[in-house]
């Protein structure tokens, strides 16, 4: 009943900008943080950058500078603009909610589809 639709990426040279959309909707109460996560081929999936309800923010150190969360509470979405993008940002860049389905429910984890990014050297 809850879903998370990610959007916004695509191919582009290096140094080039994207920015991603993720809009959560379903049956939600409140949400406690979103995040985007990404995986290359054959290695492991990494946090990107979250951001609390509240508007506190992490980043991994290898996209600091570079990339900015941020959300739109009222609509249940976040964004990832990501500048001076690099090679080695080519990945699946996956959107993750952690919220409460209904007031008494436990928070539980939420994962979006996915979204491709392509940076070209």
């Amino acid at each position: 009943q809850v879903q998370l639709v990610a959007s916004g990426g695509g191919l582009v040279q290096a140094g080039g900008s994207l920015r991603l959309s993720c809009a959560a909707s379903g049956s939600i109460f409140r949400v406690n943080s979103m995040g985007w996560h990404r995986q290359a081929p054959g290695k492991q999936r990494e946090l990107v950058a979250g951001i609390t309800s509240v508007g506190s923010t992490n980043y991994a150190d290898s996209v600091k500078g570079r990339f900015t969360i941020s959300r739109d509470n009222a609509k249940n979405t976040i964004y990832l603009q990501m500048n001076s993008l690099k090679p080695e940002d080519t990945a699946v860049y996956y959107c993750a909610a952690l919220l409460f389905p209904t007031s008494t429910d436990r928070p539980r984890n939420y994962w979006g589809q996915g979204t491709q990014v392509t940076v070209s050297s």
